[in-house]
């Protein structure tokens, strides 16, 4: 069961979801919250597997929640932001904050519920496609400011599947691309999550725009 709370200041917004998820055999709402800083008490109180929030809340905005709330939960709880086209400045900020990805608010039933799944199992959520154009055109406005790490603990095998990572490929995509097995991408993806200190590949997907190895030019 994947416990969720939803969190959005529209009311008939913040119902439709809770409606729609609570259609599932394998999701339960176990909180809704009208702003982000009853999401933060909220999910303090409930502990949920997922917390889904609107980006812009009163009070305390969806990204401060989200870096509160996964702060707390020590990585018990995962992030998904809901947003709209007029607030894609936000994006990168929302997943530096910790968020597993986003959604658009106008998406389909089947997308919410495949981002909700996706996003609880522990997985970084990077669709639609336009997640990448987003996360790539901030990286590079904030490129003035060095990154905090670079990449010279990694090995070139590591290095080159952060790249491919980053230009959105699959694992199996990954195999293919190298000629290896499913099983070695996955001992280099947890190789190099370790060494750069990386919870999933949303963060792998800004540290490789951050460091320059991935220009928006090159994105799959």
């Amino acid at each position: 069961m994947i416990r969720t709370l939803v969190a959005d200041d529209q009311a008939v917004v913040r119902t439709g979801f809770v409606n729609l998820l609570n259609t599932q055999d394998d999701i339960e709402v176990v909180a809704e919250a009208a702003d982000g800083a009853q999401a933060v008490a909220l999910a303090a109180e409930h502990r949920p597997d997922l917390v889904l929030l609107d980006i812009r809340m009163p009070r305390v905005n969806g990204i401060d929640a989200a870096r509160e709330i996964l702060t707390a939960s020590g990585g018990a709880t995962r992030a998904l932001m809901l947003t709209t086209f007029g607030l894609d400045e936000y994006v990168y900020d929302a997943l530096t904050a910790g968020a597993s990805g986003f959604l658009l608010k106008d998406c389909t039933f089947p997308e919410l519920l495949h981002a909700v799944r996706v996003v609880a199992a522990g997985n970084a959520l990077l669709s639609p496609e336009i997640t990448q154009r987003l996360v790539a055109e901030f990286a590079r406005q904030r490129s003035a400011v060095p990154p905090a790490r670079d990449i010279e603990g990694l090995t070139a095998r590591e290095a080159e599947v952060l790249v491919l990572i980053a230009q959105g490929l699959s694992n199996a995509e990954i195999a293919d691309r190298l000629t290896i097995t499913d099983h070695t991408v996955k001992t280099h993806i947890n190789r190099l999550f370790t060494k750069m200190e990386l919870r999933d590949r949303a963060q792998a997907v800004i540290l490789a725009y951050e460091l320059g190895l991935v220009r928006p030019s090159t994105a799959g």
